[in-house]
């Protein structure tokens, strides 16, 4: 099994984990030799068959058949309350200047407020070039459906488990995929992950997605995976999926399990302390994506991710 795991977001239905792979693989590896060279870690650079991914796109593909629900056509379009207040949210994130964002949270969202967001979402640095707005309009229903419905969420949660294996102490999540990177950890504490990196990540945004994630936050604070002992999260500053940039101060890490040396008293008796206790640690970094401000393989080929990962590796 591999070393290092990548979980990546959505709007990848209609590839598959074999025809994802390689490109992210190469990336991956390339970020790590970047690192390298820059003298952050110690090489090597991870070899192709120490990369795999977790595929869970075809989760969100819809089945040929006739007679099924239109899927909205344009923002004015939407129905869906979450829906609606995803969109507004990343519109409001992708402001110039969110103080001045075209919105209202006290009012309702029409078909006309609405199509304005996805407007200035069109018009963003998070989505450069000529870039479809029902394909906007998919990426919202995904990250709708992972949240409302338990089968959905279960099978991603299972994609991930099926790549797991005993040499695995890396896992990567990008957009969506380090949502559901996070769960699973949470969940299988026995794992041998030991470093989690996170890109792009929607984790801490507030009510949509930190709000609503199991297990749940307590007293405002996200729960630490058991095990981890260390996590790096990466975001662009234009990336309105990662709307809040900085994790650190939102997920707490567990006190750290000391291991106990014995000392002999001069009564003879033998007391233990702690000795090696390291505390596990979240570590924000912010990266320099260009133009492609979410875009994976641009995560993966910068010199922080690849100290991040090789980081992870080095340390088993």
């Amino acid at each position: 099994m591999a070393r290092v795991v990548v979980v990546h977001g959505i709007g990848q239905e209609y590839l598959g984990r074999r025809s994802l792979r390689d490109p992210i693989g190469a990336a991956l590896a390339d970020g790590v030799e970047i690192a390298v060279a820059a003298g952050d870690i110690g090489g090597p650079a991870p070899a192709p068959d120490d990369v795999d991914v977790a595929f869970y796109g075809d989760v969100f593909r819809a089945p040929g058949t006739k007679g099924a629900q239109p899927a909205p056509r344009s923002a004015a379009d939407l129905a869906d309350p979450y829906e609606q207040a995803l969109l507004e949210a990343w519109a409001a994130a992708a402001a110039p200047d969110p103080t001045k964002a075209d919105s209202d949270p006290t009012k309702a969202p029409t078909p006309r407020t609405l199509q304005r967001a996805m407007n200035a979402l069109l018009r963003s640095p998070f989505l450069p070039g000529p870039v479809a707005e029902r394909f906007l309009l998919g990426v919202l229903r995904q990250v709708r459906r992972y949240f409302t419905e338990d089968a959905v969420r279960a099978r991603a949660a299972e994609a991930i488990g099926a790549r797991i294996g005993p040499d695995t102490t890396v896992l990567v999540g990008h957009s969506l995929g380090s949502v559901i990177a996070y769960e699973t950890l949470c969940t299988h504490p026995e794992w041998p992950v030991r470093t989690l990196v996170t890109m792009g990540s929607p984790l801490g945004m507030p009510s949509l997605v930190f709000d609503r994630l199991r297990p749940a936050p307590a007293a405002g604070r996200g729960q630490w995976p058991g095990g981890l002992e260390r996590w790096t999260n990466l975001a662009d500053r234009h990336d309105v999926v990662a709307s809040v940039k900085e994790l650190a101060d939102l997920f707490s890490p567990r006190p750290p399990s000391p291991l106990p040396t014995s000392h002999a008293t001069a009564a003879g008796q033998v007391t233990h302390a702690a000795v090696g206790a390291s505390r596990p640690v979240l570590r924000d970094v912010p990266v320099d994506n260009g133009w492609k401000v979410h875009d994976l393989l641009r995560h993966l080929t910068a010199r922080e991710s690849g100290a991040a990962i090789g980081e992870g590796l080095a340390a088993g």
